[in-house]
């Protein structure tokens, strides 16, 4: 029996959606809050989109104050489609090219899971254009030996998505227990705007991804945001980024893809990893660390 289909009415309004023509690049699609406070640019992880990873997160930040950008990723959602191999050093330039095409002198690139991969790597290429790193749910990297068991599979995911991609998706939402409901719809519907051969390619990367050689070498202000019941990306993992790239630590008690579902537990967090990050936040930061400093505390006695 065919199963009912719903609409693919996402679950609230979004944030204004533009493009952007970045020369040499081409046309990129992002969300953008519009007004001045200060730019963060949201990154989303491997088979999302900026809608999927993120939209739980828009308001909340947008009422912070900030200017909330979100990019679509190439091939995933409505990004970049071109006749080249998907790799994640491309990503990164795509996304720090639309912050200087809309004029932001410097951004704090927020990166989850493969955006956090993306994320070390606009630090690395583009820090004349990055103002902080904010990297949540992701690692070093995916060399492990079960992960990379995974990514080989990345073939078959590819032609099974190329050949059957409403059934492929529908088998992965049965497996993870997602019913057939409204929200699944529009969920489905953003899935299909995927490039198979670019979700498979980039999973590929990601089993090729590891910064350990040169991340100890990108002195940007950083800070991390560990996503504690993380079954997709080792809390242990997370902790052992967080310690190479520096900075303070927030954690978020949610699985890797709960990030929306769960904004009440994780938007607090992402709040907090931003505000670290503020050149005030770091002064006072520095003024409790330094010699003698917290022996006196004026509120009490």
């Amino acid at each position: 029996m065919r199963t009912r289909a719903y609409p693919p009415v996402p679950p609230h309004e979004m944030l204004p959606a533009r493009t952007v023509i970045a020369p040499g690049r081409g046309e990129l699609f992002l969300r953008d809050s519009g007004g001045d406070g200060p730019a963060v640019m949201l990154l989303h992880g491997w088979i999302a989109s900026a809608d999927l990873n993120w939209h739980g997160a828009y308001e909340p930040l947008a009422q912070a104050g900030y200017r909330v950008l979100a990019i679509d990723h190439r091939g995933h959602g409505r990004g970049l489609r071109t006749l080249d191999r998907f790799r994640l050093v491309d990503c990164a330039g795509d996304a720090a090219a639309a912050v200087a095409v809309l004029g932001v002198a410097s951004a704090i690139f927020v990166g989850y899971s493969m955006g956090g991969a993306i994320a070390q790597l606009v630090a690395r290429d583009h820090r004349d254009i990055v103002a902080g790193v904010v990297v949540s749910a992701t690692a070093q990297h995916w060399q492990d030996r079960e992960t990379r068991r995974l990514w080989r599979l990345m073939g078959l995911t590819g032609a099974s998505l190329s050949v059957a991609p409403r059934t492929t998706w529908r088998t992965g939402f049965r497996r993870l227990g997602l019913e057939q409901t409204p929200a699944a719809g529009w969920f489905m519907s953003e899935l299909l705007r995927h490039s198979p051969r670019d979700i498979a390619e980039a999973g590929r990367e990601l089993g090729r991804f590891d910064s350990r050689p040169w991340l100890g070498s990108v002195q940007v202000p950083a800070a991390s945001v560990i996503t504690t019941r993380d079954s997709a990306v080792s809390p242990v993992k997370q902790r052992e980024l967080a310690a190479a790239i520096g900075g303070e630590v927030f954690e978020a008690p949610i699985d890797h893809l709960q990030v929306t579902a769960r904004g009440d537990q994780y938007n607090p967090a992402l709040l907090r990893a931003l505000a670290s990050l503020s050149p005030s936040e770091r002064a006072r930061a520095a003024s409790r660390s330094a010699p003698g400093a917290g022996t006196l505390d004026p509120a009490v006695g």
